[in-house]
């Protein structure tokens, strides 16, 4: 994440901001240029209808009331029940920055529509609502969360449960944003023999690779093979659970050398979203680890970043790299108004 500035002041304003706390000036963020926008004044710009319940700082998109990040969402959760604002404000946080992410990849982020089966959309459930339990997940371009996932306590609760080293909602939607662009951009293109050899193949049978996953765990070596354990269940999940890391290596470095980080390696790279330099990014980020994983030790919290890159690990990551190279490119498109859940 790059650095913002009030349009108005130029103090250094946050990407969560709604307002300058120097000068007062009520800003939104813009996708398109990557800026804070002013709301008032010659310059203004409309703001995202979800403004108005604080779940959204950025600005609406080609004359809509809706953000390019809400304009995704087809069904919300039911605002009536108590805490489910603050659920959908987190999980909307989340998102912003994750479609921040992909808008800098180049990669499309469009809505599901009647000329566009092949977009997006997101629907945000609760289990209190629902007959059958709610499974966060992906199914053909439909991402669903379940909003308990806004709840910390819930969050952690399911983390140590699944002996997980990291489980946060940006994390949540770059995995299943990884299924998405998969089943988009890899499945139907010549790259799923060369994706297949990488990771496996994606046709053997998914639900019972996670019933043997689950009843007796990951191999003992999977370290060697697999960025996590949840990935050595199946190609499907090896291939996301590699490309959610790679974003969170990109977005990362895009951070640190923002905030003057970095060290040697990192002066051949100028933007790790596009950078073609793979091993320069892996250099530079691997020191960055070590040094914020030892700030967050000296507080008494957890690492930043609890993983290790072993030599098949960084090919794989590389394989993910040069497939998002080959799709890059600006992509906006048309989004709906969401559904309220009942």
């Amino acid at each position: 994440m790059r650095h913002l500035s009030c349009p108005a002041c130029g103090n250094r304003v946050f990407f969560e901001n709604y307002a300058c706390l120097a000068c007062g000036t009520q800003f939104a963020f813009s996708p398109r240029t990557g800026q804070m926008a002013p709301l008032f004044g010659d310059n203004a710009i409309l703001a995202c209808a979800n403004r108005q319940q604080y779940a959204c700082n950025w600005t609406s998109d080609d004359g809509e009331p809706m953000c390019r990040s809400c304009r995704l969402d087809s069904v919300i959760p039911n605002l009536s029940f108590a805490g489910n604002l603050e659920r959908w404000r987190k999980i909307e946080q989340a998102k912003r920055r994750v479609v921040y992410d992909f808008i800098r990849l180049g990669l499309p982020i469009e809505p599901r529509g009647p000329g566009n089966q092949s977009g997006l959309t997101f629907q945000f459930l609760s289990a209190n609502l629902t007959v059958a339990p709610v499974m966060t997940g992906h199914d053909s371009g439909l991402i669903t969360l379940d909003i308990a996932e806004a709840d910390d306590a819930v969050r952690e609760h399911r983390r140590t449960e699944m002996l997980e080293p990291y489980r946060t909602l940006v994390g949540h939607f770059r995995h299943e944003l990884a299924h998405y662009f998969f089943e988009r951009l890899v499945l139907p293109s010549s790259d799923i023999q060369a994706c297949r050899a990488v990771f496996g193949d994606e046709r053997a049978d998914y639900q019972q690779a996670l019933q043997i996953h689950y009843r007796g765990g990951a191999p003992p070596d999977w370290g060697l093979h697999f960025i996590s354990a949840y990935a050595s269940a199946h190609p499907y999940e090896d291939w996301a659970e590699t490309f959610a890391h790679f974003v969170h290596i990109v977005a990362t470095m895009d951070t640190a050398l923002d905030l003057g980080f970095g060290g040697e390696p990192s002066q051949a790279i100028s933007d790790p979203y596009t950078t073609e330099d793979f091993e320069a990014l892996i250099k530079a980020f691997l020191p960055i680890t070590e040094k914020v994983n030892e700030i967050n030790r000296s507080m008494g919290q957890p690492d930043m970043y609890p993983f290790v890159l072993s030599d098949e690990v960084k090919g794989k990551l590389h394989f993910i790299h040069m497939i998002v190279a080959k799709n890059s490119r600006t992509h906006a498109g048309n989004m709906r108004t969401p559904e309220v859940a009942a």
